[in-house]
């Protein structure tokens, strides 16, 4: 334990220093020995791919830009589109073509024509037990009763991510000659699924129950079928790391799976196309062990995300009197475990958004392979004690009413009391106007004669009876 720690601060260091010369050189650094990337793993998969979530990094692959049929892992697209285009509470209403148009044998719930469910209901039914009738009746939904307005969105957003070689026409996956994608695509697709919160909740889900429906008078259990995350129909595949995804299976498309897994400080998503039953999860788990354990994740915001002034110059027509420094978010790099960082170059991308907080992007490259990146960002803060409540509220400031205290004037203001005091003394010392202390004299007290003499009551009634009697 001990060392781990030793070995991850001893890294983090040399990932500041490293990271400080590169910047103030302005150059990227070359050193003589030719970098390594780790490839000695492989899959019985035709395609396959892991990808870190956070910044995009390839850290395996085998043959990722060769087409191959998705199957039911396109429903992680479908599900994303619904999320970004309807409320969960919205209710999705079955029709004829959903229940009927999705072939005898496809996954299903046995959903009924006219049945209402929420679009949340759909949602987890499509993830989780990969029902085809509610993917395709919230394709319907979405796309406003037309399917083919939602798969022109499909691929709309598809291309939007950054897909080449990718194209849709269903929501559900069911076999199309115009329906392909690749594991690079599919891995896009994936990593933008799984920065939406509800996605990611859904896909990490287990087990759910659709309360009755207007068809349907008893609940319906759904369960997820992905082997590495559930314990549905057995155990020999669970993986600890595992947080969701999603399975896929046709004839023509082979098994096909998607896989998030997090573990030190890493998200890796994975990606096997056109594979074999038997074989996808046992191919899925060796990539990611073989990823977790060759490679090490870097945060430049908290390890080297310390002023960059020196490339300032390198990023375009910009303010060189503004401090730069790395935004907090989106600043990782993926780096193999031998690897040291000094051995990775860099290169600036200037902001085409002059409106922009952000100068531009520093980009990583390790034996070249891009690793990750940062943002630049100017530094707001000024040099003064109270930043955010001493400036207008239309210029990022507050409308707090606040006082500034100048802890110099205040100073010079006591020295100058304290100085006055001393001089009014020694002053009236000298006039003999100050009484010092006298010792106490010892004088004898005066002592009083008692106004009245207390006398004995007795004796003074005795005398009254006398003058009586007399």
């Amino acid at each position: 334990m001990h060392n781990n720690k030793l070995k991850k601060l001893i890294n983090r260091v040399i990932a500041v220093a490293s990271l400080s010369a590169m910047v103030l050189a302005g150059t990227a650094v070359t050193v003589n020995a030719a970098p390594v990337w780790p490839s000695n793993v492989d899959t019985e998969s035709n395609a396959a791919i892991v990808m870190e979530a956070e910044t995009g990094a390839i850290l395996y692959e085998k043959n990722i830009d060769v087409q191959h049929y998705p199957a039911s892992i396109t429903k992680i697209l479908t599900t994303l589109l619904a999320i970004e285009n309807c409320n969960l509470n919205e209710v999705v209403t079955f029709s004829h073509d959903s229940v009927f148009k999705n072939g005898g044998d496809s996954s299903h719930t046995g959903r009924d024509e006219g049945e209402q469910m929420t679009v949340e209901q759909c949602l987890y039914a499509v993830m989780l037990e990969s029902c085809n009738e509610s993917a395709y009746a919230v394709a319907e939904h979405v796309g406003g009763g037309d399917i083919n307005k939602f798969i022109t969105m499909m691929n709309d957003k598809a291309k939007e991510l950054g897909c080449k070689n990718t194209h849709f026409s269903n929501p559900n996956g069911l076999p199309d000659p115009n329906h392909y994608t690749t594991a690079r695509d599919m891995a896009l697709i994936s990593k933008a699924a799984y920065e939406n919160k509800l996605f990611d909740k859904i896909t990490g889900t287990k087990t759910y129950t659709i309360p009755p429906t207007n068809k349907h008078a008893e609940p319906t259990l759904l369960n997820n079928h992905h082997a590495m995350l559930n314990f549905y129909q057995t155990n020999k595949y669970l993986y600890d790391p595992c947080v969701g995804g999603k399975t896929g299976y046709t004839q023509d498309a082979g098994a096909t799976l998607v896989t998030y897994a997090k573990k030190d400080g890493m998200t890796l998503i994975a990606v096997t196309l056109n594979g074999q039953t038997s074989s996808y999860y046992v191919d899925t788990t060796n990539i990611l062990n073989y990823c977790f354990d060759n490679f090490t994740a870097y945060d430049l915001s908290s390890e080297a995300g310390a002023y960059v002034d020196g490339i300032v110059g390198k990023l375009g027509s910009l303010n060189n009197d503004k401090k730069y420094i790395m935004r907090g978010e989106n600043s990782t790099v993926i780096l193999p475990k031998t690897a040291d960082f000094s051995e990775a170059t860099y290169k600036l991308v200037p902001s085409t958004d002059s409106n922009s907080d952000i100068a531009g992007r520093i980009q990583y490259y390790y034996a070249d392979r891009f690793v990750g990146s940062a943002d630049l960002i100017f530094e707001k803060g000024e040099s003064v004690p109270y930043p955010f409540h001493n400036i207008d509220s239309d210029k990022g400031g507050s409308d707090i009413t606040f006082f500034r205290f100048d802890y110099k004037v205040i100073l010079i203001i006591l020295a100058g009391v304290l100085a006055t005091y001393i001089i009014i003394r020694v002053a009236r010392a000298k006039s003999g106007t100050i009484l010092l202390k006298k010792k106490r004299r010892k004088d004898v007290k005066r002592k009083r004669k008692p106004r009245y003499t207390v006398i004995d009551r007795n004796r003074n009634r005795n005398r009254r009876k006398r003058r009586r009697k007399w």
